[in-house]
């Protein structure tokens, strides 16, 4: 059975040969320092992953570390970034954008590793009809999806995400507004939230309507600001569930499979995630790397009605004893994947991870046979 076999049985709740082993995505700073500088297919290859590969072109994400930031302007939307640091250890942006309605502004930073919000998009009420007015948001090329997606042939799967700096309604807000304010805004004024929400939601549905043919195999929804470490059970029903059903459906209309992503905690926010109609949860964070209850836990919660994708802490258990890498994977495998529609992966990014640790996961996920 190939890789891209295997893991779509998963996604689709059924039993493939044996358990898919993956990782949510390959960061650049690893595939330098540890990699030799190879792509991040080629190293899945090397170390004997079942490829997930991440889409990123047209998708407007400015924390890509070598992101276009004047690649979307329009006569009515211009970004000027400004370089203030180039150094690669402590990289400054600052950003004014020109509309004709008014300047927005805001800034970032980072090093080699991941880039980071110092100043927010939003800083007044209004701020938000320039965003609605006047950020365009682009088409999708399918040509090079399709490249790709020939590229990884039998290897595993493309994903992709749905346009803007993160794929959820509610994470993108957080990365044009302080996440602190906007919760307390929810309490002092709902309805420009829902407002706000509102503008991105339609805005991620026209990009949508782009996508349709492109040779996705999952795409990505959510983010870890709509986990249950950072917000209620409550807030997530009334601020994330409506507009994640919203975009979800428009993505099984264009025919694709939808992973929803929560890298923090899902306790609380179980039959959130099963109600906003998507297929796959993700990342099964476990207590030790920041979420708030173990994959298992989640796992009896929701029974067969989702596939799941992560659970392994990539820091504790993959830094750990080799008998420890290889009994936590075949845990995960008897607690979480025992009826079928589980990937094994990461629950998130790591840096550091030695190679041979990655190996030795391998290893173990082809023990474990259906």
């Amino acid at each position: 059975m190939t890789s891209k076999e295997r893991m779509l049985l998963a996604l689709n709740g059924e039993k493939p040969d044996r358990l898919p082993i993956s990782i949510h995505q390959w960061q650049g700073y690893h595939l330098d320092k540890y990699m030799n500088g190879m792509s991040d297919l080629e190293a899945c290859k090397e170390v004997g992953f079942d490829a997930q590969i991440q889409y990123f072109e047209d998708m407007a994400q400015f924390w890509l570390v070598d992101a276009d930031y004047t690649k979307l302007n329009t006569n009515e939307w211009k970004d000027n970034a400004v370089a203030v640091s180039t150094d690669p250890d402590n990289r400054i942006t600052h950003h004014t954008i020109s509309t004709p309605g008014g300047e927005l502004t805001y800034k970032t930073a980072g090093n080699r590793k991941t880039t980071w919000i110092t100043e927010y998009m939003i800083k007044h009420d209004e701020d938000i009809e320039l965003i609605d007015k006047y950020m365009p948001v682009p088409r999708l090329n399918l040509a090079p999806v399709q490249k790709k997606y020939d590229e990884i042939g039998d290897s595993g799967i493309l994903r992709g995400f749905v346009w803007g700096d993160q794929a959820g309604c509610w994470q993108h807000s957080a990365c044009l507004f302080d996440i602190n304010e906007l919760i307390l805004a929810t309490f002092d004024k709902p309805d420009w939230v829902h407002r706000f929400l509102t503008i991105l939601m339609n805005k991620k549905l026209d990009f949508v309507e782009s996508m349709r043919g492109a040779r996705f195999d999952l795409i990505e929804t959510g983010g870890g600001a709509a986990s249950s470490t950072l917000i209620s059970p409550d807030l997530h029903q009334d601020f994330c569930l409506p507009y994640d059903r919203k975009v979800h459906d428009a993505l099984h209309d264009a025919g694709f499979l939808v992973t929803y992503h929560t890298c923090g905690g899902t306790y609380g926010i179980e039959e959130h995630i099963v109600a906003n109609g998507a297929d796959v949860s993700e990342t099964l964070a476990p207590p030790s790397v920041g979420g708030n209850q173990e994959p298992w836990e989640f796992k009896q919660k929701i029974g067969n009605r989702l596939a799941l994708i992560g659970g392994v802490d990539q820091f504790n258990d993959l830094e750990a004893p080799d008998d420890h890498v290889r009994s936590t994977v075949h845990k995960l495998f008897e607690t979480v994947g025992a009826d079928g529609g589980y990937i094994c992966a990461c629950s998130d990014h790591f840096f550091e991870t030695p190679v041979e640790k990655l190996r030795t996961m391998v290893a173990a996920a082809e023990e474990c046979r259906y």
